[in-house]
């Protein structure tokens, strides 16, 4: 799609949603965008599934979303340019908060604050799996040792170090508070002084009388998305105590003042031992019981994307990666990738029109390469129903074989042929195996049941 029909493709969206002043927000993830709309009565559906560019629509938690594909960074900035002012947009924006289910809220808040962070932890995941594949346990060819592979490493590891940073401004940013301050609260528990209280995990130091238990909070995600929760709580009341002539000084001091303190005695704790859990969790959920996880898992996260609520579980997987070097989550996800990859792989060779076959190829392509599977969830399994259930029953084969064998992935990447070296490991053959799985068993279930493609010019 060229420049020219991408920003008439914009104009489109934003008359057909109900116009510039029916959106109160938009954002987009990996393929969508995700409005929040004033009225959400006022999009004209029908001409919208009609539109070329857009692949369906999807509308959950409290969110109109629009599926586009790759290039929706670049349709979202030319969508944000025909808006209102960010002002003027966070007015309307907190009064169509109100309208919006709890649970909506927290699932919309976590999509939010993940979706910015992903496209930058993709990226350095797929650095790290090249390194892992150039270094000592691949080919060879880079020494660990050396300077240049230790720069590359810092290169691909500060993302997962300074986590907390990321996901203290993202969050920051949804909750309409000064990020950079909210950068300082979280980063203060990294800097070397406080670091530097701490001989291992668990010591105990005074403030004032009062015990700190200290831990090691680089890579950490809940501590830091719970003390800017609560640092934007106490922002908006500090606003209407502060007079405004000393605001620009003493907000920012009372802040830190309050909050530092406050995360490493009470909240810092807290979310570390809240995350421990977790990984507990879906450690024990995978040592014991992982071929029922995967499976479940395997054949469910279709119905996820379908929702919109798959970005929910990023931040689970970044704390696998984080606390324990790995994570177990992703190898299923990508069984349940692939098994969409062998629903397009079927259709393109059972379909019998031009336009169908040319289709289920185009998708395929972005999917081995990328991990890019929505054109092919909405455009080929959503759409013509019988691939959908084949890729349901291939993700749950490939997923519980991948889930009972304990696959590891070792960077956050979205999986696909090319990053096939974040799985490198021990159990990297019991992963290869069960992503073929789902791709074959998924194709031929999907050209044997067939699809109902229409009339030839339909």
């Amino acid at each position: 799609m060229s420049n020219l029909s991408f920003h008439d493709l914009a104009k489109d969206i934003v008359r057909l949603v109900g116009g510039a002043g029916n959106i109160a927000s938009v954002a987009n993830c990996a393929t969508r965008l995700r409005f929040r709309l004033k009225d959400s009565k006022a999009p004209q559906r029908d001409e919208l599934n009609k539109r070329e560019g857009i692949l369906s629509i999807v509308e959950a938690n409290g969110q109109f979303q629009l599926v586009i594909g790759p290039r929706v960074p670049e349709l979202q900035e030319i969508i944000s340019s025909l808006l209102p002012t960010f002002e003027e947009q966070s007015d309307v924006a907190d009064k169509t908060e109100t309208q919006v289910k709890a649970h909506q809220k927290v699932l919309a808040f976590i999509q939010s604050i993940v979706s910015p962070i992903v496209p930058a932890l993709a990226g350095a995941g797929m650095l790290k799996a090249l390194l892992l594949v150039l270094g000592a346990n691949g080919l060879g060819w880079l020494d660990p040792a050396t300077p240049t592979f230790k720069i590359l490493m810092a290169a691909s590891n500060s993302s997962f170090y300074f986590l907390p940073l990321l996901f203290a401004y993202s969050s920051a940013l949804q909750l309409k508070v000064p990020p950079v301050t909210a950068l300082i609260i979280v980063g203060a528990l990294m800097e070397p002084n406080f670091t530097g209280l701490m001989k291992a995990p668990g010591d105990v130091v005074q403030f004032f009388g009062m015990p700190v238990v200290m831990m090691n909070y680089a890579s950490t995600i809940v501590p830091a998305v719970i003390t800017v929760l609560l640092y934007a709580w106490l922002h908006r009341r500090l606003e209407k105590l502060v007079p405004a002539n000393v605001a620009l000084f003493m907000l920012p001091m009372l802040s830190l003042l309050i909050m530092v303190p406050l995360a490493a005695i009470v909240i810092g704790p807290i979310g570390v031992n809240l995350a421990a859990g977790l990984t507990k969790l879906f450690t024990y959920l995978s040592g014991t019981s992982g071929m029922i996880l995967g499976a479940v898992l395997g054949a469910g996260w279709i119905y996820l994307v379908v929702l919109g609520v798959h970005l929910s579980t990023i931040p689970i997987m970044l704390n696998n990666i984080a606390s324990m070097g790995f994570d177990t989550i992703k190898p299923i996800i990508g069984c349940a990738n692939f098994a969409q990859g062998g629903a397009a792989f079927g259709v393109f060779l059972r379909a019998r029109q031009k336009k169908t076959k040319a289709y289920a190829l185009s998708t395929l392509m972005p999917m081995l390469l990328g991990g890019i599977t929505e054109p092919i969830v909405y455009g080929i399994s959503v759409r013509f129903k019988k691939p959908m259930v084949a890729a349901t029953i291939g993700g749950c084969i490939g997923g519980a074989y991948v889930g009972a064998m304990s696959a590891k992935c070792y960077a956050y990447i979205f999986a696909s042929l090319i990053t096939l070296p974040a799985f490198f490991g021990e159990t990297f053959i019991h992963f290869v195996i069960g992503i073929a799985m789902s791709f074959f068993i998924t194709a031929v279930l999907t050209y044997i049941a067939g699809i109902d493609e229409g009339p030839e010019n339909a």
